[in-house]
């Protein structure tokens, strides 16, 4: 063997590889902070204001991007008092699971969207969105515009795109990443997204050396 060969390929990986369970560990050790619904004035003492509130679930994550669940993203009403230019729902589709939305939905507005047929499974394979995810966010944030992401319950699939984003577009580690996101919302990517991030960061990190 070629031990000259053999070294060189060493030093093209990573110090540490990502896995799964540094993921896992990471996101389980991470607590979310109680913070007050974006839009809404939290010194404001009203029981109406208040009940306008009771529908709604979203999470400003990092500037400028915003997690929430299917219901807050069929509130046009809501996403126009927040200001939101763009949509990304990560869970388009008509089935149980899914949320029934897409781009006519939001032909009354002026909001910009993308729809990902993506099912919250271990075995979905969300790697092959990550860097079309990680182009209409930045898109929405490049250009001083809002990003609404979504799917269901606002945990998984929309957590996983946008956790992509910040490694592709903001050169995060997956670890720094996921405190981030974390702390901002709880959130919870399936196994199998977990190590597909692991993955992108470990070929992240190639890319560097």
């Amino acid at each position: 063997m070629d031990l000259s060969l053999n070294n060189d390929f060493h030093q093209r990986l990573p110090s540490v590889e990502t896995t799964l369970s540094h993921m896992t560990e990471v996101l389980y050790r991470t607590q979310t902070d109680n913070k007050p619904i974006p839009g809404f004035d939290p010194n404001r003492d009203d029981a109406q204001y208040y009940r306008i509130q009771q529908g709604i679930d979203c999470d400003e994550v990092y500037p400028g991007i915003y997690i929430g669940d299917a219901i807050t993203a069929k509130n046009k009403k809501y996403l126009k008092m927040l200001g939101i230019t763009h949509i990304l729902n990560a869970a388009e589709g008509k089935r149980f699971g899914f949320v029934n939305t897409d781009k006519n939905y939001y032909a009354d507005t002026t909001i910009k969207y993308l729809g990902l047929p993506l099912a919250d499974l271990c075995t979905t394979d969300i790697s092959k969105y990550f860097n079309t995810a990680a182009a209409f966010i930045d898109e929405a944030v490049s250009t001083g515009g809002k990003i609404f992401v979504h799917c269901v319950m606002g945990m998984s699939r929309s957590a996983t795109c946008v956790l992509a984003y910040l490694m592709i577009k903001k050169g995060m580690q997956s670890i720094d990443a996921l405190q981030t996101v974390r702390k901002n919302r709880y959130i919870k990517p399936n196994f199998g997204f977990l190590r597909q991030l692991a993955e992108l960061d470990n070929q992240l990190q190639r890319q560097c050396l």
